[in-house]
């Protein structure tokens, strides 16, 4: 799923502001959150991003936009709308994009986010990681019409799909959106990028075995990854440098 948030975060800048959900590590990596303080969050150190008191769920760098995450479903949806409307209020050029997944879109606070924030006219951009499982349940289960999309479209925003969990896709769309805003389109923008869960729902083990998804429906998001296919389009060294210059990071 890193691919949606480094596609969106791309085509932000510093002073932009983002809400992410509990599986937020990518975000706020992409958005430059920093490393260390990220991983001393992870073991509780008041080094941390959040003082060692928010763990894995609640990454926080307000410095480079960062501002937060929510362990509850579709809590940070409103967070960002309002957020939204103070900058719009203030007369400020700040963008906000909320990231949510499939789940929270059965939550009211979705919709009535969505349609204060179309009211208004906000300048935010809606950003849906449809990896189309909520946990252990599926989203033809969940959802009577799973087009999420044309939901967002019947609140008078524009709305697109984007399937191929493609990075660059990605950015070109969202880069787009956010120059409309910058020139006074008045929002708010809306993409649904689809994405996949490829390990357990918490954990870094597999999960077939529950019976709720089988290792056939993951296999073309797993030899699709988009790491991979970036990886196939940098030459050789650089690319090498690149993934020596991280793993050198990460070790630190």
């Amino acid at each position: 799923q890193e691919a949606v948030s480094v596609g969106v975060c791309e085509a932000l800048s510093q002073n932009d502001i983002v809400f992410g959900t509990y599986r937020s590590h990518a975000l706020y990596l992409a958005k430059g959150g920093d490393l260390p303080r990220m991983i001393a969050e992870l073991f509780g150190k008041v080094t941390g991003c959040a003082n060692g008191k928010g763990g894995s769920m609640h990454l926080i760098d307000r410095a480079v936009g960062a501002m937060g995450a929510s362990a509850v479903v579709g809590t940070t949806i409103p967070n960002a709308v309002g957020y939204a409307y103070a900058m719009k209020l203030q007369r400020k050029p700040t963008i906000v994009v909320s990231f949510f997944g499939d789940g929270a879109t059965d939550e009211g606070v979705f919709h009535e986010s969505m349609n204060f924030a179309a009211l208004k006219a906000l300048p935010v951009i809606f950003i849906c990681e449809n990896n189309f499982y909520a946990i252990h349940t599926h989203q033809s289960l969940r959802q009577s019409r799973t087009n999420i999309s044309e939901k967002a479209r019947t609140y008078g925003m524009p709305a697109e799909e984007i399937k191929d969990n493609d990075v660059l896709r990605i950015h070109e769309r969202v880069r787009a959106a956010v120059a409309q805003l910058r020139a006074g389109v008045a929002g708010p923008f809306f993409f649904e990028c689809f994405a996949y869960r490829l390990k357990e729902h918490v954990g870094p083990g597999e999960d077939y075995q529950l019976g709720y998804r089988t290792r056939a429906e993951a296999e073309p998001w797993i030899d699709s990854d988009p790491v991979k296919k970036m990886a196939a389009l940098i030459d050789a060294r650089a690319r090498g440098r690149i993934e020596a210059e991280v793993e050198a990071e990460i070790k630190d």
